[in-house]
């Protein structure tokens, strides 16, 4: 069986644009101490010894508690110990990645549609990962999807875990929550924070917030397994 998240889920994304990499531990460091659960390493243009290095340096300050997912490199997510991988939707399939990694660890989907987001789960991916919700510093130009997108998802069956993506601030995102997420993935609003342990706490009670007002929030000791079994 695959780790288990907790719902709500908060992630971080890295982007080296918003952080440089010889900031980012101590700043995920601080993320994490504030509520991030898990922590997605994208960085598609470092060579791979870079990033291996900087996939370690994230292990060590994630672990404890929070989950490490690596973008697409499964081979550096294996070097690094870390929980997983996070698939764009041209990326590999998700049965050819699942048999590199150890038995357990966590291959998420990042979907953009409803016709995404079913195949997404039929091939096994754990979690969705749906956007972008709102327009976006990290993709100008981008027409956002808007948080319809996750309730017409929700509509089609599509029960595995939904994490909302794009824009996300304590202000919007109760929008993705009673719209059908299960958690939101953040990268500015945290980031570039000056405190982002405070504005990750900020999301995390947002959400938590939104779940009780939607009468589904469980205490933060409750947790959802992921859709593999």
């Amino acid at each position: 069986m695959a780790p288990a998240l907790p719902n709500p889920a908060l992630c971080l994304v890295t982007d080296r644009r918003v952080c440089p990499p010889d900031e980012l531990p101590d700043r995920v460091a601080a993320a994490v101490s504030g509520g991030v659960d898990i922590v997605q390493l994208r960085d598609k243009d470092e060579p791979g010894s870079t990033l291996l290095g900087l996939a370690q340096a994230l292990r060590r300050v994630t672990r404890p508690p929070a989950i490490l997912l690596v973008n697409e490199r499964a081979d550096v997510a294996l070097a690094a110990g870390a929980d997983g991988v996070q698939l764009g939707e041209t990326a590999m399939p998700t049965e050819a990645v699942r048999p590199i990694l150890p038995e357990g660890c966590i291959i998420g989907r990042s979907v953009h549609s409803v016709d995404g987001a079913l195949q997404a789960q039929a091939s096994g991916a754990d979690f969705l990962l749906v956007g972008t919700m709102f327009a976006t510093q990290s993709h100008p130009g981008e027409e956002p999807s808007g948080p319809g997108l996750l309730e017409r998802i929700r509509a089609a069956g599509v029960c595995a875990p939904l994490l909302a993506i794009g824009g996300i601030t304590a202000d919007n995102v109760a929008q993705v929550m009673r719209a059908g997420a299960n958690g939101a993935a953040v990268i500015t609003a945290i980031l570039a924070s000056a405190d982002p342990a405070h504005e990750a706490s900020r999301i995390k009670s947002a959400m938590q917030d939104a779940m009780a007002g939607a009468g589904e929030y469980r205490s933060p000791g409750g947790r959802y397994t992921t859709s593999r079994r």
